[in-house]
């Protein structure tokens, strides 16, 4: 099984003075047929690749699908290497990261500006005043319109995946962070949605969002970023 796999060494970057683009280059790595068993995983073959090299570097944790770190970008599509069916993809497999953050090294990518970008967008429910005594209820038909919106593992797919967060990183929130965003924007019982709603109103933290729905195509969970964004914007202008 034929692998081409992206490698970013940063130590060698620096002995270079040379930027990341310049330090970045192909290896192909072949994986013995025999090794491959029914159900393969990509992350299993990554494993076995890196008994190889040593050196290839890539994140893993839960392995489940559930800890999001293991994004990568495979055959031009970003996915999870943990559930990700080897049986499923061409040959060569090209592996790149995922596009839009800086490289730290190989397949890792530093998350710091994705995380920045979903801590701004507040996504943390304030149901007001805490009282140990009372329960903050919700009726089964408010609580079915968060299905969807909770259960994104912050892997990062979508909004790498966005061109709107690579054009504009610094300013547009993303797909990953506005879902949270309507994840507690519709939430019965948060107390500051007409406040969340005004603080995305300036052009660019929500509205950059062009709707080419990458997001959507690339969740691993199947959530869907795009319709979640088209809510907050009928909210804003509902509001307004």
């Amino acid at each position: 099984m034929l692998f081409n796999i992206q490698r970013y060494q940063p130590e060698a970057a620096s002995a270079q003075q040379v930027g990341a683009q310049n330090a970045t280059y192909w290896q192909e790595m072949t994986l013995d047929d025999a090794l491959v068993k029914p159900g393969m995983m990509l992350l299993d073959a990554l494993k076995l690749l890196r008994e190889q090299d040593p050196t290839l570097s890539f994140r893993s944790s839960c392995q489940e699908g559930v800890c999001g770190s293991d994004a990568m970008q495979v055959n031009g599509r970003n996915r999870l290497s943990c559930i990700t069916p080897l049986a499923e993809l061409s040959q060569p497999i090209e592996l790149m990261p995922v596009p839009g953050l800086p490289i730290l090294r190989d397949l890792i990518v530093d998350m710091t500006l994705f995380f920045d970008r979903y801590a701004q967008a507040n996504p943390t429910l304030n149901a007001g005043k805490f009282n140990p005594d009372q329960e903050h209820l919700q009726s089964p038909a408010d609580r079915a319109k968060l299905d969807g919106l909770y259960e994104c593992i912050l892997c990062a797919c979508c909004s790498t995946s966005c061109p709107s967060f690579w054009w504009h990183p610094d300013q547009f929130l993303g797909p990953a962070a506005l879902l949270a965003a309507e994840r507690v924007v519709i939430d019965s019982r948060d107390i500051q949605p007409k406040q969340r709603l005004e603080a995305l109103s300036d052009p660019y933290q929500l509205h950059r969002c062009r709707g080419i729905q990458q997001c959507t195509t690339s969740c691993p969970k199947g959530l869907d970023p795009s319709r979640a964004i088209r809510q907050l914007k009928h909210q804003q202008w509902t509001q307004s």
